[in-house]
């Protein structure tokens, strides 16, 4: 059955903010008061809700998505990676129009569609901001709109949000999670692919699947993003490889040259991922735009094409002073 997106949200249309609390209570002070300042400057009726408790963050995106439904309004999230694609699930689910305001470490998904990452500058070009229906990756029942994994990768995540609690919220804490984990005993994973109705098997550190161009233009996938422009995923797997394998391994990653590791990529629509009936292993952790849960296996990676309302930005403040006034005639 066709989707057929949310029209566009009338100018006066009330706008619903799911805002992460973030690291301190004078952070999210001051991020609470630049969005709902812009927003009374601006004459929009806002809705905002703060989470301060990790767990409660689903429901609230759930209730304010069929709040956002009811008053024809716009859900947006306010937060990381993770925090967007937990709003943007609930998105879907209600079929709501969805903004973004980008406040996390690597903001890919917002750095894609050119959402300022200043937060006054991205309330502000939210503002004049039109409908694009883009496409997210699914994993089970659950959506992914940058990557999801299985293997190494949920680990190292885990490992990286440990020591963001520790030492603070940076790209340098990021990298050393990583060469931590890199440098630990680990299993290889043996697992069976489906796809297009023929079945091969992988012996592999971790199975990455991509959704989002600019990642795989860092890590030097470059020549698999038009797959993702085309309504495709990406899925990488490093060949069997040893610590010192892994950390080459990030090293190419870091310096945009993965392209030359020893790794299989390839483009998918559908993908079914088992293992070994030996193994008897009936869950697996996975992990889904920064997010460590478990799931049931199999495992099915598909893509949904133009599924999410995305409210693509208009032009910054800085850009909307440049633009010339047209003189009656």
């Amino acid at each position: 059955m066709p989707f057929n997106p949310p029209s566009e949200p009338r100018p006066d249309a009330p706008i619903f903010v799911v805002l992460n609390a973030g690291s301190g209570h004078s952070e999210t002070a001051l991020r609470r008061s630049t969005i709902e300042s812009v927003l009374a400057a601006a004459g929009r009726s806002c809705h905002l809700e703060v989470v301060d408790d990790p767990e409660r963050l689903q429901a609230i995106a759930r209730g304010m998505a069929q709040q956002a439904l009811a008053a024809n309004g716009i859900l947006v999230a306010a937060g990381g990676d993770g925090t967007i694609n937990t709003v943007a699930h609930e998105a879907v689910l209600a079929g709501c129009i969805f903004g973004v305001l980008p406040q996390g470490t690597f903001n890919y998904f917002g750095r894609t569609h050119g959402i300022p990452e200043d937060l006054a500058e991205a309330v502000y070009s939210l503002l004049r901001a039109k409908v694009r229906p883009v496409q997210v990756g699914l994993l089970n029942n659950k959506i992914f709109l940058v990557n999801a994994s299985v293997g190494l990768y949920p680990k190292l995540l885990e490992e990286r949000e440990h020591d963001k609690r520790q030492y603070g919220r940076s790209r340098v804490v990021a990298f050393f999670s990583a060469i931590k984990i890199a440098l630990r005993p680990h299993r290889h994973l043996r697992i069976t692919l489906e796809q297009d109705g023929k079945e091969r098997r992988l012996r592999t550190t971790t199975l990455f699947v991509g959704n989002n161009r600019l990642q795989l233009e860092q890590v030097g996938m470059d020549g698999l993003t038009e797959a993702v422009e085309e309504g495709q995923l990406v899925a990488i797997a490093p060949r069997p490889m040893g610590k010192l394998g892994l950390l080459g391994l990030l090293l190419r990653g870091l310096l945009g040259r993965l392209k030359d590791a020893d790794v299989e990529a390839f483009a998918f629509k559908r993908l079914t991922v088992r293992t070994p009936a030996v193994y008897g292993r009936k869950r697996m952790k996975v992990a889904a735009d920064g997010e460590v849960t478990t799931m049931p296996m199999p495992l099915e990676f598909r893509v949904l094409e133009g599924r999410l309302a995305l409210m693509v930005q208009g032009p910054s403040r800085k850009e909307a002073r440049e633009v010339p006034e047209v003189e009656a005639s």
